[in-house]
């Protein structure tokens, strides 16, 4: 495996934003599926849930319950279509794993628990670049020796 997302990758490929352009052109450039963990499919959903009750509260956030059908329907197939694969982890060695990353970085970084989990795994499968776009959490990512191509 040469790549492992995080959600903001996801969300950019799945929901169009800002960095979609980025994300869609890193993705066609892959030669294999995009390997993910089921935390990770679990945070996708989850946040794709979240933006909806976000909207259903203010309609200047999140959005719409279509929206996020159409998000999980392109998972959905993906998925089926194998340019998505679900890969097994070993829980008990990625969270040895994110607390020595916690331990050693968390003081330094400031990282939330699920970034440091998703790094884990990331190394527990030994993926060589990590996609994220976000700033804090590559910066950990690279401290954990990961490429972050984005």
């Amino acid at each position: 495996m040469n790549d492992y997302p995080d959600t903001s990758f996801l969300c950019g490929v799945y929901r169009k934003q800002d960095n979609t352009p980025e994300a869609l052109a890193y993705r066609d450039r892959m030669t294999e599926p995009l390997c993910v963990s089921t935390l990770l499919e679990f945070e996708f959903r989850q946040a794709i849930r979240l933006q909806v009750w976000l909207h259903s509260q203010d309609r200047k956030k999140g959005y719409t319950q279509a929206e996020a059908d159409q998000m999980t329907a392109d998972w959905e197939s993906d998925i089926a279509a194998g340019h998505v694969a679900i890969i097994p982890t070993d829980a008990d060695a990625v969270l040895r794993m994110a607390e020595h990353l916690s331990e050693k970085h968390t003081a330094l970084t400031g990282n939330r628990t699920l970034d440091i989990l998703h790094i884990a795994t990331a190394k527990h499968l030994s993926a060589k670049n990590f996609l994220s776009f976000d700033a804090r959490q590559k910066k950990l990512a690279k401290a954990a020796g990961l490429k972050t191509p984005l």
